[in-house]
């Protein structure tokens, strides 16, 4: 009777969703592990199947798994930046780093391995998801700047930060994920509003962006918090002026 039953709920399955469960399956094997120690066959236990089925699904085999997972992976990494344009910027980049590295807590061994790279699945067309995800990224950001001439000075700025990001977000999991997220995320923020002040001093494009983003900005906010922090070090340094 069970073998009837798990059949008879095998077959109630269409295709998306048998392929989206072992999508589901996969990716959680994925966060746990780096994905070269991460088995066919540990994705069909994992998923409830059995290994022919994996491969019915994916006649690739584990290299055709991996990129459908990432390419998934990737999606909802690139999502945690569509954020709406309105209210202060440094609100908006905080709601999208949260989102971000919840991704990234989740999917620690995962992630450590997408980004890092090495593995023995790793292949042209996986380092162009990865690359895609950056790309979407920065776009996103460039947008929330409000626009859209940026230039390459501040295209460069935000590209960097990216690029921080993902570092920090390597460093945090191999320091036990300390500092606290919340931590880790207002002091990302800072960074970027650093780095676009920086490059305001250079670029008059940047200027621009930074005076609107700071019209958008209230005292309450974090970048309210960031000036009261820096007002002592000011004054440490006024005999520079």
């Amino acid at each position: 009777m069970t073998s009837a039953a798990g059949t008879r709920a095998y077959r109630r399955l269409s295709v998306e969703e048998r392929r989206r469960q072992l999508l589901d399956a996969a990716l959680s094997l994925f966060a746990q592990r780096a994905p070269e120690e991460v088995a066919l066959d540990d994705v069909a236990e994992a998923a409830g199947v059995s290994r022919p089925l994996v491969y019915r699904y994916f006649p690739g085999g584990k290299q055709q798994l991996y990129e459908a997972a990432l390419r998934s992976a990737a999606h909802e990494l690139e999502q945690c930046f569509a954020e709406p344009q309105d209210g202060p910027l440094t609100r908006r980049l905080s709601r999208a780093l949260d989102r971000y590295l919840a991704f990234v807590d989740e999917h620690d061994a995962g992630f450590s391995a997408l980004l890092q790279g090495g593995s023995v699945v790793e292949t042209s067309r996986t380092t162009a998801i990865v690359d895609e995800v950056r790309r979407s990224a920065a776009e996103h950001i460039l947008a929330h700047l409000g626009t859209e001439d940026p230039g390459p000075r501040l295209r460069m700025t935000v590209r960097m930060w990216i690029t921080a990001v993902e570092a920090a977000s390597l460093i945090w999991l191999d320091e036990e994920k300390q500092p606290p997220l919340d931590e880790l995320r207002d002091w990302l923020v800072e960074q970027f509003v650093m780095a676009l002040a920086a490059t305001a001093t250079r670029d008059e494009r940047a200027a621009e962006v930074v005076r609107y983003a700071l019209s958008l900005e209230t005292s309450d906010g974090p970048l309210g918090a960031l000036v009261r922090r820096m007002l002592p070090l000011a004054g440490d340094a006024a005999h520079l002026l």
